[in-house]
């Protein structure tokens, strides 16, 4: 009898163990497929991206000799780089470093080497190599070039821009002195420029998707030129839109629909042009807080609530406010990049409306603008606190 029921205890003390383990390990085999099928996923998107820029690199190498387009060997690249030394490293991406180069010719060059086992990064690779190199306009970074060795090295050459990126300077209370109002409008127009070329005047129509600060570079003469092509998408005509899953691009910069439904159009450059033209005037970020009224708020509700209480010139950089001719055109401007960062897309101009606008004489009567996107989003921390230059890539349930 002793022994039947220290059985029965040993049994019903056994069976929950049993079954937890069985639990745990079905857990762990479940696991295990999932990550194992998800790296087959994406051996499988990089064998995909690969044989793609064979396809593209191919075509490049029958054009080589009218295209204007280079294939560089890695030992040039080598070379012009020191050796990708430190010394010659001028910024770090999130799909590679940048290194400054010079060829035996004496042309300087920035080289950027793509990190390698990255299918992001190749994709960034395959567009830039399809698309910029086919773009051609003096306020688009000119793409000399790449270089393919082996599986993991890919690396691409373009223009060398001597006063590299604009949030170096624009953000710098120091360097910034060096803006004065008329570089600042050589800035912004040369932009708006570039990118009327991308959704107009090319074929075919480009949004960049990731139009900011740091991805404007500036030549020795201060002109601006956009660059990083890696997120840009390519569309049949400027009317087209199209909804994706996946969101990339950067903080503060994100048109409102885009972010939320991932409806992407020319009109998300538009909203992300806005910003830039915010950050420009106010030398500030939008990722920073501002105080009105006892409130902290971001730069674009910020810049509306001055301008609805005709405090516009609060918004300046102080250092623009010397002289009074300008005025008229700072105050036109503001009223551009508020008209830019509206709520509804159908609410903002296309970029030839924009840049009319931005020309327009005092006999022009502007739309009044409405209440700006995210006006509600509060900033998280202390005042005129900005974070760093943040790039997002986000997937949406549907």
């Amino acid at each position: 009898m002793l022994t039947n029921t220290a059985s029965k205890s040993w049994l019903w003390a056994t069976i929950p163990v049993v079954s937890v383990s069985l639990l745990a390990a079905s857990f762990l085999l479940y696991r295990w497929i999932k990550i194992r099928r998800k790296r087959e996923l994406a051996r499988l998107e990089l064998f995909r991206l690969s044989i793609a820029v064979k396809s593209v690199i191919n075509l490049w190498r029958m054009e080589e000799g009218n295209s204007g387009f280079s294939l560089y060997d890695f030992s040039q690249m080598k070379g012009a780089t020191n050796g990708f030394s430190i010394e010659n490293k001028l910024g770090q991406g999130g799909f590679g470093a940048v290194y400054k180069g010079l060829l035996p010719d004496g042309l300087e060059i920035a080289v950027k080497r793509l990190a390698p086992c990255s299918s992001q990064g190749l994709l960034e690779f395959k567009n830039e190599i399809q698309l910029i190199a086919k773009l051609q306009h003096r306020n688009l970074v000119k793409l000399l070039g790449c270089c393919i060795e082996g599986e993991h090295e890919k690396i691409l050459v373009y223009e060398y821009m001597a006063n590299k990126s604009l949030d170096l300077i624009i953000f710098d209370s120091k360097k910034g002195l060096s803006l004065d109002w008329p570089k600042r409008l050589n800035i912004i127009d040369g932009i708006s420029q570039g990118l009327l070329y991308l959704h107009i005047h090319s074929r075919p129509c480009v949004v960049h998707r990731d139009l900011k600060a740091s991805n404007i570079l500036l030549d020795n003469e201060m002109n601006p030129k956009i660059s990083d092509f890696g997120m840009a998408r390519i569309f049949s005509s400027s009317v087209a839109e199209s909804n994706t899953t996946r969101i990339v691009g950067t903080h503060g910069y994100i048109a409102p629909e885009y972010a939320s439904d991932g409806v992407c159009s020319v009109k998300s450059d538009v909203f992300s042009f806005g910003v830039l033209l915010l950050e420009i005037i106010s030398g500030t970020m939008t990722t920073g807080s501002y105080r009105y009224d006892g409130k902290l708020y971001k730069l674009i509700a910020y810049a509306w609530l001055l301008w609805k209480a005709g405090q516009w010139h609060e918004l300046v950089d102080r250092c623009l406010l010397g002289n009074e001719r300008y005025h008229f055109t700072m105050e036109r401007y503001v009223h551009v990049a508020l008209l830019c960062v509206q709520e509804g897309a159908d609410d903002r101009p296309a970029m030839d409306e924009v840049v009319k606008m931005l020309s327009s004489g005092e006999g022009v009567v502007l739309p009044e603008p409405k209440k700006p996107a995210y006006f509600n989003v509060r900033p998280v921390g202390t005042e005129m606190s900005a974070s760093c230059d943040m790039g997002i890539s986000i997937t949406l349930s549907r």
